[in-house]
């Protein structure tokens, strides 16, 4: 490692471990790629892709890609004209204004890997496409990489289709939940529509730059296809636009993987790839087995004509969605309201509100906030939220929301409401960031709040070191982190007794 540093030096190393993907500190062939694809401009043939022998009769997909830009001004550091941040670390994000290929020819046969395993055929039953390798133990991926390692298997056709926004996909995201989570939405005798989420994210910097992740908090869509996969009718894949942020951002300042990490929010109006209409023929032949032209006399192209799909069973696209989100995160068990529709829901119920005011989004890959600041939404969902006693308590006592800082604040300044800019202002006056867990009344009267970096400081210690404290360890629970999480949940519901009873 020393003498590397000084044979490269700082920067030179960085780039070096950058395709040092095993950290043995030699280049294999197979890590050196990526630059000899650069100097070169040749792309070998992978072997996966070897493996798919075109069929000469099969069919063809055609695809286009839609995408604007990332709106620069809703990215936090624009409030202060991007001060302090170099023109250059952006510059990845702010010359990414097209697609890559803006339209794509694929062969039908490739997306067999949408079609479910045999044992995953009841409607809703998620399976994984590209399962998840990480959790909160293995920790997460490196920061420090610019090329995305070569898609196997499954990954190739994935991989394929997210190459048409930008030509760096990364199929597996650095944090969990990886992957790619699929499930049957519709059923005919000969077709399926599959719904499936991928989460995946992009590098847009590369050498001599820093590494820069951009991270769509998802991508969704579904797909029409036959049974055996040798025809599509219909194929759409979209990162959701329906919130006021949906991408995450990161990127390093300096040559190693504890430098300087900047992180951002922002919102990107779309990004989406459609099929143009159904696959057809490559080759087209007549009823003598003749191959014949693909156009009539005049030159038109010969127009196709399909067999209307009966569904014999399906599900509405919310709950395929829903199911394919709990298969993602299980704290998603128990429904997390809209703001407003959760203070009704309690009210009508008679229940308090158990409220996540979070920076970014709790149910998008990239948690809450950047993986580099404490007290992510991710530590939280991946440990209390989820935990069954948790889940139990939520469930029978509470009404639960989660928010972001940007619609409260829409919400407190539009004076239409009255009483949702109230609910918005008494949350906010107790948020700090980047995630503050809150209880309160149907009302908005917030009766107890915790801040998430106290919350993981806490249940770090050892019981032994924490002095008194408002929150005592339980000893039915291993794990400190749901024994502290219940005790806030169950001294919100004692402060509570007197107006719930009233």
């Amino acid at each position: 490692q020393e003498l590397a540093l000084k044979s490269l030096g700082n920067e030179g190393l960085f780039l070096f471990s950058s395709l040092d993907t095993n950290k043995d500190l030699y280049l294999s062939p197979e890590e050196f790629k990526p630059i000899a694809e650069k100097l070169t401009g040749v792309a070998p043939v992978s072997e996966s892709e070897e493996e798919e022998t075109p069929d000469p009769d099969g069919e063809t997909l055609s695809i286009v890609a839609k995408f604007q830009p990332l709106v620069m001004e809703t990215m936090t550091k624009s409030k202060d004209g991007f001060l302090g941040i170099s023109h250059v670390a952006l510059s990845g994000l702010r010359n990414w204004t097209a697609p890559a290929a803006p339209m794509s020819v694929l062969l039908a046969r490739q997306f067999k890997a949408f079609l479910p395993p045999k044992n995953k055929l009841d409607l809703g039953d998620p399976w994984w496409i590209i399962p998840s390798e990480l959790n909160i133990f293995t920790g997460y991926l490196s920061n420090n990489r610019f090329y995305p390692p070569p898609p196997k298997g499954k990954e190739v056709i994935i991989h394929k289709l997210l190459s048409m926004f930008h030509p760096r996909p990364f199929v597996k995201t650095r944090f969990a939940p990886q992957g790619a989570v699929a499930c049957i939405q519709a059923s005919s005798s000969f077709y399926y529509t599959i719904a499936f989420r991928i989460h995946a994210e992009f590098q847009l910097n590369e050498p001599p730059n820093f590494p820069f992740w951009f991270s769509p908090g998802q991508f969704t869509g579904y797909i029409v296809l036959s049974k055996d996969s040798s025809h599509v009718r219909d194929f759409r894949l979209f990162v959701p636009n329906n919130r006021s942020l949906n991408v995450d951002m990161e990127w390093l300042y300096g040559a190693s993987e504890s430098s300087n990490m900047e992180v951002d929010i922002g919102y990107l109006p779309q990004m989406e790839l459609e099929s143009t209409g159904p696959s057809i023929p490559a080759v087209i032949h007549d009823e003598n087995g003749n191959v014949i032209d693909s156009r009539d006399p005049s030159g038109e192209p010969i127009q196709f004509v399909f067999e209307e799909i009966t569904w014999q069973q399906e599900i509405p696209w919310e709950e395929a969605a829903q199911r394919l989100e709990v298969a993602m995160y299980p704290f998603k068990k128990i429904s997390y309201l809209p703001f407003t529709e959760a203070f009704e829901r309690a009210k009508a119920e008679k229940k308090l509100v158990h409220s996540i005011l979070l920076w970014g989004a709790l149910d998008d890959h990239k948690a809450s906030c950047a993986s580099s600041v404490p007290g992510s939404g991710r530590t939280l969902r991946e440990t209390v939220l989820e935990s069954s006693p948790i889940l139990a308590l939520l469930n029978e006592s509470f009404i639960s929301s989660w928010s972001l800082v940007k619609e409260l604040e829409e919400l407190q300044s539009n004076r239409e409401n009255e009483f949702y800019s109230k609910l918005a202002e008494l949350h906010l006056e107790k948020y700090n960031f980047p995630v503050e867990m809150i209880i309160c009344l149907p009302n908005g009267t917030v009766i107890h709040h915790i801040n998430a970096n106290y919350f993981l400081d806490i249940t770090s210690m050892k019981p032994e070191d924490v002095e008194s404290s408002i929150f005592s360890f339980s000893t039915n629970f291993e794990d400190p982190s749901t024994a502290t999480y219940l005790q806030f949940l169950k001294e919100g519901l004692q402060r509570a007794k007197p107006y719930l009873q009233s």
